[in-house]
């Protein structure tokens, strides 16, 4: 996680504050793709989006990675949702 540059995952949105870290699945789940850098904007402030967030860790990992967890098929599901939201031209 510390190797990724701390740049907002959302910069150029209206970014403000202190650099801090996401754990888009909560901080039980103990993986480096889980964790992701947010302004203090983006990860307390208005500009949250817990959903974005989400789609932003999922970014950080494959399927074949994801089914080895015991929700991963449900995990596969989501991303794949997230991605047809997020990654769709507008």
């Amino acid at each position: 996680m510390l190797d990724r540059p701390q740049v907002c995952a959302m910069a150029g949105l209206d970014c403000s504050g202190r650099m801090t870290i996401e754990h888009a699945f909560g901080r039980k789940m103990e993986a480096s793709w889980n964790c992701i850098w947010l302004c203090w904007f983006h990860h307390l402030g208005k500009g949250l989006s817990k959903e974005l967030n989400r789609h932003l860790a999922y970014q950080n990992i494959s399927e074949e990675e994801l089914s080895k967890y015991k929700t991963g098929k449900q995990m596969i599901q989501e991303k794949k949702y997230l991605t047809s939201i997020y990654d769709s031209p507008r």
